[in-house]
């Protein structure tokens, strides 16, 4: 079946424990988080990634078909158990965060060539930089072949040039923008300069989180920086992923960068009302928090 866009990434049992309420298994990872602020924005998607052939990973691949995500390229890996997250939120707000992702429930770049005719024929192709390297460059090298906009979320291990010379669109946390540029985007000014040095790469659309601060968003001929939005934060985990997807919704339907970063960051700060990454959107929600302005900054 067609999809608006596909997703690279992890699938993973999120376990969401906040005291004192009774822990709650979800389905997790990046990629299912991605998949699933994608589908609940209204936008055709599937899923590439792999969990383990045992009882938890039919669980998720259920789960996902009822969060109505595309799961023909949801791999069973015989041998292997189910990548598990734990998610701990204490009645202070503290956040522990553990994780266990077994290498055999990364995606493979036989799983990519297995799912090459979604990746060709979808508008936008999310690829998380947590995977492989040659995994990721795969992906991106059959999208961009076929005309499908490249989004890559993270930083590369290797190949960052190879990779960067095939995006459209890198999403980066401060750390990563350090590690891609050796430009620290800890104010906006750092980012600006980043996201010039990244956007030379050949991404024409870079976003970059200042820490504590907000997000830059660059495009040809014009930047913006858009503050935080102010809410309630229970927990952090997953807005990334929520900004990464909802960014890829407006984008893939032909908004404007304008307006798909304020999306965009209105979906971040909705994933933080409560705890754990699995995202809750709606246009409600994403009305409610929508950035009320937007600084413009030399590109």
């Amino acid at each position: 079946m067609f999809s608006e866009v596909v997703v690279v990434g992890q699938i993973a049992r999120d376990l969401v424990l906040e005291a004192p309420d009774d822990p709650a298994e979800l389905l997790g990872g990046q990629g299912a988080n991605q998949a699933l602020a994608l589908s609940q924005l209204g936008v055709t998607v599937s899923l590439v990634g792999v969990v383990g052939q045992d009882a938890a990973g039919d669980a998720l691949r259920a789960r996902a078909r009822a969060d109505r995500i595309g799961t023909t390229h949801v791999v069973r890996r015989p041998g292997t158990e189910t990548a598990v997250i734990v998610d701990v939120v204490d009645d202070d707000g503290r956040r522990r965060y553990l994780e266990h992702i077994p290498d055999a429930t990364l995606v493979t770049e036989t799983d990519v060539v297995a799912a090459a005719a979604p990746i060709s024929a979808a508008g936008s192709l999310i690829v998380q930089l947590r995977q492989p390297a040659p995994t990721a460059l795969l992906a991106a090298r059959l999208a961009r072949t076929a005309g499908t906009r490249v989004v890559l979320d993270g930083a590369p291990g290797r190949d960052a040039a190879g990779l960067l010379a095939l995006a459209d669109v890198v999403r980066a946390d401060g750390h990563e923008a350090e590690l891609l540029t050796g430009e620290a985007a800890d104010d906006v000014a750092g980012a600006a300069r980043a996201a010039a040095d990244l956007r030379r790469r050949g991404p024409s659309v870079v976003v970059l989180e200042v820490a504590g601060q907000g997000h830059l968003f660059a495009g040809p001929g014009q930047a913006w920086f858009v503050p935080h939005v102010e809410t309630e934060v229970v927990d952090p985990a997953g807005a990334g992923d929520a900004l990464v997807a909802t960014l890829t919704a407006a984008l893939t339907r032909r908004r404007p960068l304008e307006t798909a970063a304020c999306l965009a960051v209105a979906a971040a700060a909705a994933t933080t009302e409560h705890a754990g990454g699995r995202p809750h959107l709606s246009r409600p929600v994403l009305d409610r928090l929508q950035p009320r302005r937007l600084e413009t900054v030399d590109a």
